[in-house]
């Protein structure tokens, strides 16, 4: 199973790189075994207001957000999601935002991790991916 960070969706809906969003829509499209995770969702909906200055909407996140929930099941996290993150957060010096990420990702059994984040940090038994390297 793979998952998509933040980045990725946010990508596929800016227009100011077009080769940035092309690898970004690609990625999405051809991710039949990717899910959402609930972090990624609620940040994705934040996040989009950087792209304000194209016209992108409050609305159209949240019929874009949608759109990703028609083609991936939504991963939701459990309470221990929150005992991983706070390892991986205080012991390994993770930020915040990443430490939940990546507990999720552990928790529903994600083994690739889609994002331009978090290369060279390693985590047994997830891969992480960035595909605009």
């Amino acid at each position: 199973m793979i998952a998509l960070d933040t980045n990725i969706l946010v990508y596929s809906c800016d227009k100011r790189d077009p080769e940035r969003r092309s690898r970004a829509l690609r990625l999405i499209h051809n991710s039949a075994e990717g899910v959402p995770l609930w972090q990624v969702a609620c940040e994705f909906i934040a996040a989009s207001r950087k792209l304000a200055g194209q016209g992108f909407t409050p609305l159209d996140a949240w019929e874009q957000l949608a759109d990703f929930l028609v083609l991936f099941p939504l991963v939701l996290p459990s309470k221990l999601v929150l005992s991983q993150a706070r390892e991986l957060h205080v012991e390994s010096g993770w930020s915040f935002w990443d430490a939940m990420v990546v507990a999720a990702c552990l928790e529903a059994g994600v083994t690739r991790l889609y994002t331009e984040d978090l290369p060279g940090r390693p985590v047994p038994g997830l891969e992480i991916v960035n595909p605009f390297m």
